[in-house]
């Protein structure tokens, strides 16, 4: 589930890459591994059979997923990986508030979470099970994050004019937007 070059991971990759020091790109990641912690808690406390349990509230969170990664998408197919440290650098300030919108605002990761770990955590029926499965995938969300910053920082010290930077946020984007198609598949099976 973490793995897919999404809005989150794609902006941690980037960040990774655009500073000169991994500490500068540490904001985003723990921003963002601190908003899936959030996320996996509820899931696993059982929010999940709630949103499994409204279909009007599943249609509403697919519709407003689909125009997020269809403008994320966008916005990444059109950004300028190949420009300077500067220009990519985002001040920490906006990489933390990026990092909570593209984490808690992100109506596929919230659906991905809930739907992914919210349902698998029902078959733990004993709280340290429960617990340890929480803790599990807490854990596998800031190693993914920590190494997705440091990879961007070699890929763009291997890439110094960001050739391969642009042709990974074409792949993301375009990724984005064939998530967003099934999405949108998903409503109209819905209705």
């Amino acid at each position: 589930m973490i793995l897919p070059l999404g809005p989150q991971n794609i902006f941690i990759f980037n960040q990774g890459a655009a500073h000169r020091k991994f500490v500068m790109a540490l904001p985003v990641v723990v921003t963002a591994a601190l908003c899936d912690t959030l996320l996996i808690l509820i899931s696993v406390s059982g929010v999940s059979l709630v949103v499994i349990a409204i279909p009007q509230l599943q249609i509403i969170l697919y519709s407003l997923g689909f125009i997020f990664l269809m403008y994320i998408g966008w916005t990444i197919w059109h950004s300028d990986a190949g420009d300077s440290d500067q220009k990519q650098a985002v001040p920490v300030q906006k990489q933390i508030l990026f990092a909570l919108s593209i984490s808690l605002l992100n109506p596929h990761a919230i659906l991905d979470t809930v739907g992914v770990i919210g349902i698998n955590a029902v078959q733990y029926t004993e709280r340290t099970e429960l617990i340890a499965f929480a803790l599990a995938c807490i854990l596998v969300s800031w190693i993914a994050f920590t190494l997705l910053a440091i990879i961007g920082r070699i890929v763009k010290t291997i890439d110094k004019e960001g050739k391969g930077l642009k042709i990974i946020n074409k792949i993301s984007a375009v990724s984005m937007w064939g998530i967003a198609g099934f999405i949108l598949i998903e409503v109209f099976r819905m209705l």
